[in-house]
């Protein structure tokens, strides 16, 4: 491997790394952000899903944009743009600016993923040497995640809450300057038709149901702008089926969702980052308003859930030819709902143990679906799929966040924490049901190969 291929794959790294950073870092700063630009509850779940939510909206448009243009310019135009959408966040004095600037870095951070794969795809032709660089991506992504809350805090203790934002501009600079100069060329494939209509669909659909669950824990379920945005959702949603059916290149193929387990992993897929997100967002705001710990302290607690993602993702990828992709989605979502339900009741010492057991499972669970997902369509339609489940996740993050803060919307510690153990009781049921349609429905890979060389 020439020094060209190893420094590119480093700026492939660099770019995942900063994308899930900003998913992580952001939580343990939303106290300080809240206190700083004097907004609510309702401000703070929008600088947290503005970006989640443009991320996950434009992710499978942005797989388009790459084979449609090539990867290279895209995988340099998502890197501009998460660098001016940081920089911008950084230098923000009031909530809408800080929203609108975080649209921009979603914007960059749905580029830049694709094109890293994409990039990874044309560096290695060899499957060994493919499938170590994947797994190195990954790796940095989850190194990311524990990272996160720890940088976070400190940052925001020494540095103030811009510098977590701003942290990402040297680092999206210096991934700009490598793939410019070593990322070899790619080859557009100027065949593929846009789907705007179905683009636009997407992003009403997902942002009228976000605003709905957000609004509706200030104004009510039955207020006017909350019914009003749900009856958006779904409208949109149908017209979205419609348009998918009649374009001839669409963004996402229906015929997709006729495969159940890839229909089965994508829902498991949105409930296990609903529960996980959500629950960051949960705990974050009940550590630093009710316990009243500073940030670094905040961002410590996380430390054990986020840290064993990456210890469970290895572990996960040795034992999945043992145990197969069933029973691993199964046993991680019945874990992870167990460490969930044990946050109920967990006091001082027992916390950080229940926090590693709901990580853990979720580490578990999702390379399982991940891999079942995959396997169970047509070699020439992984790209999608794997955009498709990895754009569930991320809504699944929005709606968490959106949901969960509808029922923590209270300074009052007593009502913040029935409304925290409320948001822990769904997340242990929703994970149950997972694992219990992951049972139901997920195959094992062996037969889903076999499907592979069947219409879709």
């Amino acid at each position: 491997m020439n020094y060209r291929t190893r420094i590119t794959q480093i700026a492939t790294c660099l770019a995942f790394a900063i994308v899930l950073l900003d998913t992580s870092v952001v939580n343990v700063a939303i106290a300080a952000i809240r206190l700083s630009l004097h907004t609510d509850m309702r401000g703070i779940q929008w600088i947290i899903n503005s970006y989640s939510l443009t991320f996950s909206a434009l992710l499978l448009t942005a797989g388009v944009l790459g084979d449609r243009f090539g990867c290279k310019p895209v995988f340099l135009a998502g890197f501009a743009l998460f660098t001016f959408g940081s920089l911008c966040c950084g230098l923000s004095q009031t909530a809408g600016t800080l929203i609108a600037s975080r649209i921009i870095q979603g914007a960059g951070a749905a580029l830049l993923v694709p094109a890293s794969l994409s990039l990874i795809h044309i560096l290695f032709r060899e499957d060994a040497e493919r499938g170590k660089a994947i797994g190195w991506w990954g790796a940095a992504g989850g190194i990311a995640l524990a990272a996160g809350p720890v940088a976070g805090g400190w940052l925001v203790t020494w540095q103030g809450w811009p510098s977590v934002f701003l942290l990402n501009v040297p680092a999206g600079i210096i991934g700009l300057l490598i793939v410019a100069r070593y990322a070899p060329p790619s080859v557009p494939r100027p065949g593929k038709h846009p789907d705007i209509a179905g683009q636009l669909t997407v992003i009403i659909t997902a942002g009228s149901l976000a605003y709905g669950l957000i609004t509706a824990g200030h104004d009510g379920w039955a207020s006017h702008s909350v019914l009003s945005s749900l009856t958006v959702s779904v409208v949109c949603a149908a017209l979205f089926i419609v348009v998918e059916r009649r374009h001839p290149d669409p963004m996402l193929p229906l015929s997709l969702f006729r495969q159940v387990t890839l229909r089965t992993s994508t829902l498991v897929g949105f409930i296990a980052n609903l529960a996980f997100y959500g629950m960051i967002f949960v705990l974050s705001l009940y550590f630093q308003t009710v316990l009243h710990y500073s940030v670094q302290q905040a961002g410590s607690a996380f430390l054990p859930m986020m840290a064993i993602l990456v210890v469970m993702n290895i572990l996960a990828g040795r034992i999945m030819p043992k145990v197969g992709v069933k029973r691993l989605a199964v046993y991680g979502l019945l874990i992870s709902a167990g460490g969930y339900g044990w946050l109920i009741d967990a006091g001082p010492l027992t916390t950080p143990l229940a926090m590693l057991l709901a990580g853990s499972g979720i580490a578990l669970a999702i390379p399982a679906i991940t891999s079942a997902a995959l396997d169970s369509v047509a070699p020439g339609q992984t790209g999608i799929a794997g955009g498709l489940l990895n754009a569930a996740r991320q809504a699944g993050g929005v709606f968490g966040v959106a949901l969960f803060g509808t029922l923590i919307n209270s300074y009052n510690p007593v009502q913040f924490t029935h409304g925290m153990h409320t948001a822990l009781a769904i997340s242990a049921g929703l994970l149950l049901f997972a694992a219990g349609i992951s049972g139901l429905w997920l195959k094992h890979r062996h037969k889903d190969r076999k499907n592979q060389h069947l219409p879709a």
